[in-house]
């Protein structure tokens, strides 16, 4: 308990940004030695629980840039963000099966760094064309840069190896995403 309670703290300390309190640890899914396969830690199980919310906090957002947006440019970096969060998804969903973790996330609609809100979807389904895309880039920068810092506390500190990969995948892929980001700000 005491290590997945350190786990959120390190997560959470990522950003300076005042953020809600962290729910309560989860402890280890399994009696296996630690970074053997199969063996999550404390900072395994809050990073596939805070991805995960992330993710799907972004996807709305993502949905409205066809319709809303003006940039054709920002249209195709909103699609692939859209399929590529969408796979990693699917990855992080089978690490929370298999860490078997509880169905509701408690992560899920947190305020924190980078968390798309419902408020922020409701106001950017409001507005169109250039506005709506100085919008998007601004949600998505502040989405992928907090992804880099999670996804690095979990380098640091995980200890599953899939986990600790998928982590690597997420560095790889958001820095990527952040550089093009950049082209429409």
């Amino acid at each position: 308990m005491l290590a997945a309670a350190v786990a959120v703290a390190a997560l959470g300390a990522c950003d300076n940004t005042p953020a809600a309190a962290p729910p309560a640890p989860v402890a280890a899914s399994s009696a296996a030695a630690p970074g053997s396969p199969g063996t999550f830690g404390g900072t395994d199980l809050a990073w596939i629980e805070i991805t995960i919310a992330m993710d799907e906090e972004l996807l709305p957002l993502l949905a409205l840039v066809p319709s809303h947006g003006a940039d054709p440019g920002l249209k195709e970096l909103s699609a692939q963000l859209s399929e590529a969060h969408q796979g990693e998804l699917v990855d992080l969903r089978a690490l929370h099966d298999r860490a078997r973790l509880p169905d509701e996330n408690p992560h899920k609609g947190m305020p924190m760094p980078g968390m798309v809100t419902p408020e922020q979807v409701a106001e950017a389904t409001a507005v169109r064309g250039a506005a709506f895309d100085t919008l998007v880039v601004r949600h998505l920068t502040a989405h992928l840069q907090q992804g880099v810092k999670l996804a690095e506390s979990e380098g640091k500190s995980g200890v599953e190896p899939q986990t600790r990969a998928l982590a690597e995948r997420v560095i790889d892929n958001r820095r990527d995403w952040l550089t093009q980001a950049k082209k429409y700000a």
